[in-house]
């Protein structure tokens, strides 16, 4: 039950992360220029209350050098790619484990 949570939601991300990709796409050809969607201005665009209280507990709760460039980095990569990672992760997790000790190989 709970590979099949994470392989959902796993899936769940890269199709948003398809989604996100196709949206940036669009709009690059619309605009004649690269137009690529930043994972920290989308979740600032959904959810700002949510990306400031996380940007506020990291600043006071975890040194300087987490936050500048490790994490920055993370909010300044394109939300198609973060996405994608997240949701590879996931459906990794979920997945089913080969049996290659004591089982039978005609399963």
């Amino acid at each position: 039950m709970i590979r099949f949570l994470f392989r959902f939601i796993g899936l769940w991300l890269l199709a948003g992360a398809f989604f996100a990709l196709v949206m940036d796409g669009t709009r690059s050809i619309s605009a004649g220029r690269l137009a690529i969607t930043q994972f920290g201005a989308a979740w600032d665009a959904l959810h700002p209350s949510s990306f400031d209280a996380m940007r506020n507990w990291i600043e006071v709760h975890l040194p300087m050098w987490v936050w500048n460039p490790v994490l920055l980095s993370v909010m300044l990569a394109p939300l198609c790619v973060v996405l994608a990672a997240i949701g590879l992760l996931f459906v990794l997790i979920g997945r089913k484990r080969e049996r290659k000790i004591g089982y039978s190989s005609r399963d």
